[in-house]
């Protein structure tokens, strides 16, 4: 089992920065895969970013290629999502999730674990 809560979200103008947290608990952290999502309102969870347990391979969504980047520290049981050039169509809740296979990968249904999500407000 593991507990997962993001934060770091917040309201910012377009063009800015965000560097977003997702903090583990438990003892197994780095045998995990974790990815991120994003979920606007009326819309579904769509794929961010995934990294591997080890942090060797990493994947992207197109929306956010270049923009942003999902890095890892296993020793703070904590991965992270920075994220450059905003733009309003990042808006949305940004949910951290860990996968028990180890692998990156961009499908919903093989994240096992789940935080609560913390919201990024990209004006223009």
């Amino acid at each position: 089992q593991v507990q997962l809560v993001e934060s770091g979200g917040g309201l910012v103008q377009a063009g800015d920065s965000l560097r977003l947290s997702c903090a583990a608990s438990g003892r197994t952290f780095s045998r995990y895969g974790m990815g991120w999502f994003r979920q606007a309102p009326g819309k579904e969870r769509e794929f961010v970013a995934a990294t591997t347990w080890n942090g060797d391979n990493t994947l992207y969504a197109d929306s956010v290629q270049g923009r942003f980047t999902i890095s890892r520290d296993n020793a703070k049981n904590t991965v992270y999502l920075q994220m450059n050039s905003l733009k309003p169509e990042d808006t949305a809740v940004y949910y951290c999730g860990a996968d028990r296979s180890g692998y990156a990968g961009s499908l919903l249904r093989r994240y096992d674990y789940w935080g609560q999500g913390t919201q990024v407000t990209v004006s223009s």
